[in-house]
């Protein structure tokens, strides 16, 4: 049977190895069993997770060719907004099709391979073994050195400022493939619906796909690499990136030279009014901070601690009609994820008064509960107070909060009674993960 003319152009001889490697069966696999690990929300086409191994296997082979022969067109972005952890506006996101998200992971993995290995030792962001407590031990070991203060650089809107003609030129050092390249430029190019329309995406790396992050790192690693050239102390994490220096003066220097290069240099712009020259314990740092102590200890920030309690106030809220079991069981999934990111922190004192706080916010659901005055004395008697006194606080007219830190309350309704129905210690769980 005679080839044609497009059949010819898929012989292995025009097929690149960058592409034969993000398109191998390996390859593949892990990027499907990926996408659909980190789940997440659909795209323009509104097709599920779940929908995305059969699609890939109803439509692969015209999938394949289109991606080996260039013609591949991604679908716009769908725009979603997200209130920023400091609760200060909404941050944007991007999010593709799962189709595309499949194929981005899939490029993702072999660029990681080809670009990680040169990265800075000091980069800690959407990186392989790399987390954001590593980033924190070595942003303490810099204080403890003498290095106390620290250039704290935010980079405004950075995912959304991304010039593409630079990051298609510093890609184009190291990917010799046009298809390759082609490929990711359709994808930073693809377009942003919202409200139904579809408007141009002209700059930035939208935030929400696999193949962001990466190239957000390939973007920053030369900023990185000139502070390695001038000897400087720094973390960077993402696009968070703070430098160490001894005085308050060289800070100064260092950041308006640095401010100076990213701004001409990357065409990126620096948030005059969120950077600053101070003590590191003045500043956050992915939602830790630092004692001033000679040997500084990791603490929960200020910020962190607010947001904690703004979460719990909504998920305790007496407003929120909602069983007791399945508001222990959200209580739960928060609290587990919480604890393991801030076990690093050198408080315990902090952890064991926010679970005081948060027991007391239960307690005080707990009473709302009860409502009548007959039936707070018999769940009191139940709970071994005395008729007397289960029939005097049984009629008190005190608000919730305030006789949630009653003497009674808090002997009946203590940390034993909510660990009984199933609500994880944060203290326990913290001294875990520290001992282990």
């Amino acid at each position: 049977m005679k080839r044609t003319q497009t059949e010819h152009l898929f012989t292995r001889e025009v097929i690149s190895m960058l592409m034969e490697r993000i398109m191998s069966r390996e390859n593949l696999l892990n990027a499907i069993k990926r996408v659909e690990k980190n789940k997440g929300k659909h795209g323009v086409d509104e097709m599920p997770v779940t929908a995305l191994r059969g699609h890939i296997m109803l439509n692969w082979s015209e999938l394949r060719k289109s991606l080996f022969e260039g013609t591949y067109i991604p679908s716009p972005v769908r725009r979603v907004e997200i209130p920023k952890p400091d609760g200060k506006g909404k941050r944007k996101l991007g999010i593709p099709t799962v189709t595309d998200r499949f194929i981005q992971q899939a490029i993702t993995q072999v660029l990681t391979r080809m670009y990680d290995p040169s990265f800075s030792e000091c980069s800690f962001g959407f990186r392989p073994n790399r987390r954001a407590h590593q980033a924190v031990k070595l942003a303490q070991s810099y204080i403890e050195e003498g290095y106390r203060w620290v250039v704290d650089i935010d980079l405004e809107k950075f995912f959304d400022k991304v010039n593409h003609d630079r990051l298609m030129s510093k890609l184009a050092m190291r990917i010799k493939d046009n298809t390759l390249l082609k490929l990711i430029r359709r994808f930073l190019t693809s377009g942003v619906m919202e409200g139904g329309l579809v408007s141009p995406n002209l700059e930035g790396t939208p935030q929400g796909g696999p193949l962001s992050p990466l190239l957000s790192n390939i973007v920053l690693d030369e900023l990185d690499k000139e502070l390695e050239r001038r000897g400087h102390r720094f973390v960077r994490y993402a696009d968070d990136c703070n430098i160490y220096v001894k005085s308050k003066r060289a800070g100064e220097r260092v950041m308006k030279a640095m401010t100076h290069f990213i701004e001409r240099n990357l065409k990126l712009k620096v948030n005059k009014d969120k950077s600053a020259v101070d003590r590191p314990w003045k500043r956050k740092f992915l939602g830790f901070s630092f004692t001033s102590n000679l040997k500084p200890k990791v603490r929960i920030s200020p910020q962190s601690v607010k947001r904690f309690k703004d979460k719990i106030r909504k998920l305790t809220s007496r407003r929120r009609s909602i069983a007791m079991e399945d508001r222990i069981h959200n209580l739960n999934q928060y609290l587990v994820g919480w604890v393991n990111y801030y076990h690093l922190a050198d408080t315990r004192s902090v952890i064991a008064k926010l679970e005081g706080w948060l027991n007391r916010r239960l307690r005080m659901i707990r009473w709302k509960e009860w409502k009548l005055p007959q039936t707070k004395v018999k769940k009191l008697i139940k709970l071994g107070v005395s008729k007397g006194k289960a029939y005097e606080w049984g009629n008190t007219r005190k608000a919730y909060w305030r006789i949630s830190k009653s003497p009674i309350l808090h002997k009946t309704l203590g940390k034993a009674y909510w660990l009984s129905l199933g609500l994880k210690s944060i203290s326990a769980r913290y001294d875990l993960q520290r001992s282990t």
